[in-house]
């Protein structure tokens, strides 16, 4: 059983001493303010919707209609972040002691990195996919907003979330879950990303800055994460699985490993002629020789999660937990499409059309669960 420790504060403790009446009145407040329990994981939903057009985009098998879903699935994600980001600011102002809970709880902390993801993903799709909609010139200045603003906040959650950890926290040796990846993943986001935009900054020194910081993130998040999934492959073969509620965060795993290995791809790519030819031609052998051992993790993990998935089909709730097959799956995509554009190897393109296929039904089923749970409320009511 996964249990997680932390320090008594004055207002965790007014929280639990208040005792079942506030839970009564709670709860009643629940069904008439819908926005009082607006957590940052909603967040997700942006995530997973936005890399069904992004990883649609290069996919290597294209066909009739495939762009225009594409851009419908952009332009979705593009409409919920945006009602979310208005629903974000109605909460804090209306509900600061809760929007300032979140921050202070073990779990719900590590899910602020959704946001600056979610803008990221927003972002690149505008980009990719928007800029026959809204025009090239457009569609590059809102991603460099969403893209900028995202990376702030993403590095901002990398560094506080772990000390927050690390200062306020005491977490037993069965606390490690997937989504302890949540706050340090945003800078590889912002590493593959922001290649997109590496060619559209002013040549000479501002374009090796960018390209520089964007590998800078590169590693940042790489090093975090690989210290972090070790933890998680600790718990799980020390302490089984999770509750039957977080079984679906094992897949968050596959985040930062697909992301990994498109960022480097990506960065290859527009590295000549921003820096010299020898550090490109390097950039270009380096895409490939830590791509194709990390997909093979990915893959390796894949197998995994979707083993104790089934293993726990019966008893898995849906709750938001449930996007984390979309988004991660979606990184798998990129990057294997990634990897057939450097190697040209069928292997690589068979399985991004596979697992696009497999992102795609995950979707559907999560979305329809996400539509009902709205419609019924059951979403919009505080976690258990």
């Amino acid at each position: 059983m996964t249990t997680v420790t932390f320090r008594r504060t004055p207002a965790a403790a007014t929280a639990t001493e208040a005792g079942p009446a506030a839970a009564l009145r709670a709860g009643e407040r629940a069904g008439r303010e819908p926005l009082r329990h607006l957590a940052p994981n909603w967040f997700a939903v942006v995530m997973g919707t936005g890399i069904i057009g992004n990883a649609a985009a290069t996919l290597p098998l294209q066909f009739p209609g495939l762009k225009g879903a594409a851009t419908a699935a952009w332009a979705l994600a593009s409409l919920i972040l945006i009602v979310l980001a208005g629903a974000w600011v109605l909460h804090w102002r209306r509900y600061p002691e809760e929007a300032r809970g979140h921050g202070m709880h073990p779990v719900m902390m590590q899910f602020y990195g959704a946001a600056p993801m979610a803008l990221m993903t927003v972002g690149a799709g505008t980009l990719m996919l928007g800029k026959d909609v809204i025009g090239l010139g457009a569609a590059v200045t809102v991603d460099w907003v969403l893209w900028s603003a995202g990376t702030v906040l993403g590095l901002v959650t990398a560094a506080s979330i772990p000390y927050r950890m690390i200062t306020r926290h005491h977490f037993d040796a069965d606390s490690a879950f997937g989504g302890w990846l949540m706050p340090v993943v945003p800078p590889m986001v912002s590493a593959a990303l922001g290649a997109l935009l590496v060619p559209h900054a002013p040549a000479g020194q501002l374009r090796l800055t960018m390209f520089v910081a964007c590998l800078a993130m590169f590693g940042l998040s790489l090093i975090a994460s690989l210290v972090t999934i070790t933890l998680i492959w600790s718990r799980l073969l020390h302490h089984g699985l999770p509750p039957a509620g977080m079984v679906a965060t094992v897949w968050l795993v596959l985040g930062p490993l697909g992301q990994s290995v498109t960022a480097a791809s990506a960065l290859a790519r527009v590295a000549p002629g921003v820096v010299d030819d020898r550090t490109a031609a390097g950039m270009d052998v380096f895409a490939v020789l830590f791509g194709i051992p990390t997909w093979g993790f990915a893959m390796l993990w894949l197998a995994l999660a979707i083993a104790v998935t089934w293993h726990s089909r019966a008893s898995m709730p849906f709750n938001l937990t449930w996007w984390g097959f979309t988004f991660p799956l979606g990184c798998c995509v990129t990057g294997s499409t990634a990897l057939y554009g450097h190697t040209g190897a069928d292997l690589f393109a068979v399985t991004a059309v596979a697992l696009y296929a497999l992102l795609v039904g995950a979707w559907l089923v999560v979305a329809a669960k996400t539509v009902r749970g709205l419609v019924l409320g059951e979403l919009l009511r505080p976690a258990r």
